[in-house]
């Protein structure tokens, strides 16, 4: 306050006038209109609170941005291999949306981009539509990276992160042990180097790379396994040394010393096998009657579009033609499966060369099947590509190939309406399993940082990344456990860490994606074994059972449902969710009631278990639960089942302590119980109500219907008031409050 003669007084006086607000032009300046300004801005641009921004800190960040890249650079390309994209769409998928998470995100340390269980997810629910890698199928992935971030951004605007609560702990836990266990069995074909098919039963895709591994390429097994233990060995001995780098520059650098990959082009002519032959002739005709459905609905769509704007007759033409393209549909989807499966049974065959005469093209025969004389190159080749014009083979081992220099382009993609139902549930259970994932581990480095999260404004992060990823030609990204555990523990002060990684994919993408061709594919199956061997916590399954049957038995169904139903995740996760909700409103549906007994200590307690006398003056029953719908038959019987049980006792004293809620059906179900125990001359009272629970009795007229006498604060004070009242104070009774007195001849009991 100002006290005059006193300089300090005059500063506080202008301060607090200045706080307060100024008068000018007779206009009173609030400091509130120049700080909601600020406020707005750092609403929209989150990114602002880094500043005022060190050079120090730079320093740090950028040392961190860098060991991220490291890591990022190659993980992505090997968890774009997983999600059936191209390689080089993983660096795409690191580049932007790294970037935009950092900077409208509330983790300052987060990392985010590509990650094992949503790619995982983009494959699984994507491979049923199309064939991985083919054009139709990465156009999916990029729409469905659209509907990712369209669902996460919706629920961060309207604060509805709370739904990720629905999926609970043990149901993640479940899920993510049997996803990394379908993510390392799906590395496996190229780790030893045969093909895999997909189909609808994850398990006889394993089966049957099972029984390839006597065809077993060793030069890959050897790349993979050289992978492994590089990375191995500089975890457990130098891990802040970037050993995914280095892992993938060394073996790099040897399939381009050694020539590990070997490529060849065929006719179908050139294969000596009648079977693969038929199969490739059937292969060709299907895909040139693929590519007539494609015109065919094609113009369909076109006269359906001149129809538009007419009516009547034309109206009625427009739906002939929509009958019409719907079946063309049907038959397209149904050649598309066909041609899958072919294309599986081809890629099975391993074949032998024979170089041919002068000027004569090479023969490809089965292996062992070799004609008398004839001499083969020694390699074992396998169709990797079947088209109508020719087919690619390979002899030698799988390398990432020609990744496109430069950035991606940047266009929204093409939206299918046709496919938009197909999507929409597997980009729910992507938006709300990766964010799960997300906040968890920004929850975690918060622990650390004492930073505090929001987890709104994470999934409007969340949710930009996976907007601007689609516009850029990415699959859906997620936050990063490990690759966050690299950005803190290599310093980063701030989300600029991130930017910094995001600029050096940019490097990459521009200046060195040709270093990348010989990068071997089994390399990247070893870099997604080794990230998700830590996702297999055996011991979070045992804790989840230790701490709740129930939440044991969600974790086990959904591990178990996650493995039968893959390669649909989505089906997996969905039955773990309701199967824990079911088992929450089971638990709701009985809760724990008791009669209550005085114990010697003074404390009232469960009669039953304590093995407490009962009362001759009051039946104390309490309920330990939310009184709803779901469970009011099971109170309305236990009440009238205490009282039963002790016909002698003129008062029911109902303890309401562990009531948290009360909706219509529980009041009713307490108006009902007290009209009947009072037409029966039993005095009904209640104690330990909480304030929502008696709101609810005073909005509905139930609280003036009993009686305001009836309520009572605490169990006690009850007690009190049904002893000073009660006749029967000669009875044997241990319910007796000390306050109250006891006759002589009641002593012994007290």
């Amino acid at each position: 306050m100002y006290r005059p003669g006193n300089a300090a007084g005059v500063y506080h006086c202008a301060f607090y006038r200045c706080r307060r607000g100024s008068i000018r032009g007779g206009r009173v300046i609030h400091l509130s209109s120049f700080m909601a300004s600020p406020l707005i801005l750092r609403r929209l641009f989150p990114f602002l609170r880094w500043f005022p921004y060190s050079a120090g800190t730079f320093r740090a960040d950028f040392l961190a941005g860098l060991t991220v890249a490291l890591v990022l650079v190659p993980q992505s390309m090997a968890y774009a291999q997983l999600a059936g994209m191209p390689p080089y769409y993983g660096l795409y998928a690191a580049f932007l949306p790294v970037m935009v998470a950092a900077l409208w995100g509330s983790s300052s340390q987060l990392a985010t981009g590509p990650v094992a269980v949503a790619s995982l997810l983009t494959a699984s629910s994507l491979a049923p539509l199309a064939a991985p890698g083919s054009e139709q199928f990465i156009a999916y992935a990029i729409m469905l990276a659209l509907l990712v971030g369209i669902v996460q951004l919706v629920l961060g605007i309207f604060k509805l992160g709370v739904i990720v609560n629905f999926l609970s702990h043990p149901v993640i836990v479940g899920f993510t042990n049997a996803a990394a266990i379908i993510i390392g069995l799906s590395q496996v074909n190229k780790l030893i180097g045969v093909p895999m098919g997909r189909s609808e039963h994850f398990v006889q895709d394993i089966w049957d790379v099972a029984r390839l591994v006597g065809d077993t390429h060793l030069p890959t097994l050897a790349m993979g396994v050289t992978a492994i233990a590089i990375m191995w060995v500089i975890r457990k001995k130098a891990p802040r040394l970037p050993g995914v780098l280095i892992a993938v520059a060394v073996t790099t650098t040897a399939s381009w010393l050694i020539g590990f990959e070997r490529n060849a082009t065929a006719t179908i002519e050139q294969i000596a096998e009648a079977e693969a032959q038929t199969l490739l002739g059937e292969f060709a005709r299907t895909e040139g009657r693929i590519r007539e459905l494609n015109e065919q609905i094609a113009a369909k769509n076109a006269e359906l579009k001149t129809l538009q704007k007419t009516g009547g007759e034309a109206g009625r033409q427009a739906a002939t033609l929509h009958y019409e393209a719907e079946l063309l549909r049907l038959q397209l989807k149904d050649r598309e499966l066909e041609n899958r499966k072919r294309n599986r049974a081809v890629r099975s065959f391993v074949f032998e060369q024979v170089p041919g005469a002068a000027g004569e093209a090479a023969k490809f025969y089965a292996q062992g099947k070799l004609p008398p004389g004839a001499q083969s190159d020694g390699r074992h080749w396998r169709i990797t590509r079947a088209g109508s014009g020719s087919l690619k083979l390979t002899g030698g081992g799988q390398v990432v190939g020609n990744v496109p220099e430069g950035l991606p382009s940047v266009s929204l993609p093409k939206m299918s309406w046709d496919m938009l139902g197909s999507l929409l549930s597997a980009a729910l259970v992507i938006s709300l399993v990766g964010f799960m994932e997300a906040i968890s581990i920004a929850k975690a480095i918060a622990a650390k940082t004492k930073q505090k999260i929001d987890p709104s404004q994470e999934l409007i992060g969340q949710g930009l990344a996976n907007l601007v990823g689609a516009a850029t030609q990415a699959f859906p990204v997620s936050g990063s456990f490990s690759r966050s555990a690299v950005n803190i523990n290599a310093g980063a002060v701030s989300g600029m860490s991130s930017v910094i990684t995001g600029l050096f994919v940019l490097l990459t993408l521009l200046f060195l994606t040709p270093l990348l061709y010989h990068l071997p594919q089994a390399v990247l199956a070893a870099v997604i074994i080794m990230a998700v061997i830590g996702l297999v916590n055996v011991e979070a399954v045992k804790h989840a059972w230790q701490a709740s049957r129930h939440d044991g038995i969600a974790a086990v169904v959904t591990f178990v449902a996650t493995l039968a139903f893959a390669p649909h995740l989505d089906k997996g996760i969905m039955v773990g969710a309701g199967l824990a909700i079911v088992l929450y409103l089971y638990r709701t549906m009985s809760p724990r009631t008791v009669i209550l007994g005085r114990h010697a200590d003074g404390t009232l307690r469960d009669a039953k278990l304590h093995n407490l006398p009962p009362s001759q003056v009051v039946t104390a029953v309490r309920f330990d639960g939310r009184l709803y719908f779901a469970n009011v038959a099971f109170f309305e019987d236990a009440i009238l089942e205490a009282v039963a049980s002790n016909p002698q006792a003129p008062y029911l004293l109902i303890v309401g302590d562990g009531i948290n809620e009360l909706d219509a059906s529980g009041e009713e179900v307490i108006h009902h119980i007290v009209d009947r125990l009072r037409g029966n001359g039993l005095v009904v009272l209640f104690s330990g109500l909480k304030k929502q629970v008696l709101d609810v009795m005073r909005a509905t007229g139930l609280y003036a219907t009993i009686g305001e006498q009836s309520f009572f604060a605490t169990a006690d004070r009850a007690l009190e008031q049904i002893y000073s009242r009660a006749e029967h104070l000669g009875a044997v009774d241990g319910l007796r409050p000390a306050s109250v007195p006891v006759p002589v001849a009641e002593q012994r009991f007290g």
